[in-house]
C-alpha cells in the first residue's frame, strides 16, 4: 500500500509527520529514520479495527 505522508522538522528538534488520507494519523520521531518506522506504526494503528460480531436481538 501506498499512501502520503506529510513530514514537518519539529521546533524543538527531531520530525513530525501525518497522513492525509489517514484523519488523525500523526506521529514524531528523533530522525528521519524512527519517524519513518513510527509512521509505518502509526498507519497500521490506525487502520486496524476490531470488529465485534453483530449480537443477535433478544427473543421474547
Amino acid at each position: 500500500m501506498k499512501t502520503k505522508v506529510v513530514v514537518h522538522e519539529a521546533e524543538e528538534g527531531g520530525y513530525w509527520a501525518k497522513v492525509p488520507a489517514i484523519p488523525g494519523c500523526a506521529t514524531q520521531g528523533e530522525t528521519l529514520e524512527e519517524l519513518m518506522a513510527n509512521v509505518r506504526e502509526a498507519i497500521e494503528g490506525c487502520l486496524s479495527v476490531e470488529v465485534e460480531p453483530p449480537q443477535s436481538a433478544p427473543k421474547d
